[in-house]
């Protein structure tokens, strides 16, 4: 495989620290699972080319040409496999196993992505606004920060999140961690024979699938996001949930402050 050069744009000023993005922290979990070595800046949703984050610069070895922009996790990864910069995770699972990797994926980002936007943009707006908004100056944050919020609780609504009652979301998205648990608990009383330091992953095998790369960007942007103060307490109360996010944080991540060091990127 050729080395490539890769910059991550994540939306949030650079650290060597996770951000409140499930989608940024994924997708550092995929390429650090591939063993790719990358840079981070800021960059911003209207400068990626599906106007969203994260987003990626993606040059080749020997390539002069201006980089490649590739945008959506999804097709991000699916862009490294196919030109042999990384190793497809799934690769080796069989079609049943794909299929469940596919589920486990779709619980997290259809599902769960949904109930967390509601707790964070409903539920815990002015922390929300400002970290997302914070480098505009004060009326700017007010003004674009009411326009996003409006374009938020429309697209809840539309989705269905936004239709349920507080309680009603709270009791779904329990569920969704609950279930996440139940599969991280079998995986671990089973562990792979080559997992390295006793690590386990969701689908139980001894290496990381793509819905590895979900859950561990779910589960630390919920441990960093001071506006899901509700998902940061579900996750804490499941042991077996951070057990499997600490082995993840020590072996990929080691140079990220740890979210019981600090509260991720500043």
């Amino acid at each position: 495989m050729t080395t490539p050069t890769i910059t991550v744009f994540r939306g949030f000023p650079v650290t060597t620290a996770y951000v409140w993005s499930p989608f940024v922290c994924k997708l550092e979990a995929r390429l650090r699972f591939a063993g790719l070595g990358y840079k981070v800046e800021q960059g911003a949703p209207p400068k990626g080319p599906r106007g969203k984050i994260p987003y990626i610069a993606l040059s080749k070895d020997g390539n002069d040409s201006a980089p490649e922009m590739v945008s959506d996790t999804t097709m991000i990864s699916e862009k490294l496999v196919e030109d042999g910069l990384a190793e497809d995770l799934n690769g080796k699972l069989t079609p049943v196993e794909k299929a469940q990797d596919a589920a486990v994926r779709a619980l997290l980002e259809e599902k769960l992505y949904f109930y967390q936007t509601y707790e964070r943009w409903e539920q815990n707006y002015y922390p929300m606004r400002d970290k997302a908004l914070a480098s505009l100056p004060l009326p700017l944050k007010i003004l674009i920060g009411q326009l996003g919020y409006r374009k938020m609780s429309s697209a809840l609504h539309g989705q269905g999140t936004g239709r349920l009652t507080p309680s009603e979301i709270t009791k779904l998205k329990t569920e969704v961690w609950e279930h996440i648990n139940a599969l991280l608990t079998a995986s671990s009383r089973k562990r792979g024979s080559g997992a390295p330091d006793g690590m386990f992953f969701v689908m139980g095998g001894s290496r990381p699938t793509e819905a590895d790369t979900s859950l561990f960007g779910f589960v630390a942007s919920g441990l960093v996001c001071d506006a899901a103060p509700e998902t940061r307490r579900i996750i804490r109360g499941l042991p077996t949930v951070m057990d499997y996010a600490d082995k993840i944080h020590q072996q990929f991540f080691p140079d990220y402050e740890h979210w019981d060091e600090g509260k991720g990127e500043k």
